[in-house]
């Protein structure tokens, strides 16, 4: 069994939002968090602008898959997270945001930190305490640590703790 590359993150929290936040209209908008099927999948290609093989993610049975929708709008993909439960805690394997949330013309603001805090919230759900971790690349460390609260624990190693977990949760999931 070949041993698995982390891959170095760079998702940018662009802002710490209620749930997401149209970039025009400044209207927000309530989203749900899914599984992610095959179906789902048909237009996540690199062609249509993705940056990640979803499908191989999807296909790795040691990970969970999910999708950020808006409420009643469940077939357009906000961004896509991908994550794996440890012994002790979630390590997310990738995230990514849809293309049209991407760069200075982006539609939507907070997906990122939306898929945050729904990785924490699954902590929280499996008795780890809402840890959190995942790999930054190095020019995104002090990004992650200013805009998440999360610790640079060495490397690349980034790590959400309780409190900062507790945080991102209450902040994105108001149930």
């Amino acid at each position: 069994m070949k041993k698995e590359k982390n891959i170095h993150l760079d998702f940018v929290i662009d802002k710490l939002t209620n749930s997401i936040q149209n970039t025009i209209s400044g209207d927000s908008f309530v989203t749900e968090v899914s599984r992610v099927t095959k179906a789902d999948l048909k237009e996540v290609t690199k062609k249509t602008g993705w940056n990640f093989n979803w499908r191989d993610e999807l296909n790795n049975n040691t990970r969970e898959v999910y999708k950020l929708t808006i409420n009643n709008n469940p077939n357009i993909i906000q961004g896509l997270l991908s994550f794996s439960i440890k012994y002790d805690h979630i390590y997310m394997n990738l995230i990514e945001s849809a293309p049209f949330n991407l760069g200075r013309n982006k539609l939507y603001e907070g997906v990122p930190g939306n898929l945050v805090a729904f990785a924490c919230k699954v902590s929280f759900q499996r008795g780890f305490d809402g840890f959190l971790s995942f790999t930054a690349k190095t020019k995104l460390i002090e990004h992650y640590e200013k805009s998440l609260g999360a610790y640079h624990f060495g490397n690349h190693l980034m790590i959400i703790e309780t409190s900062v977990a507790q945080k991102l949760v209450d902040k994105y999931f108001k149930s």
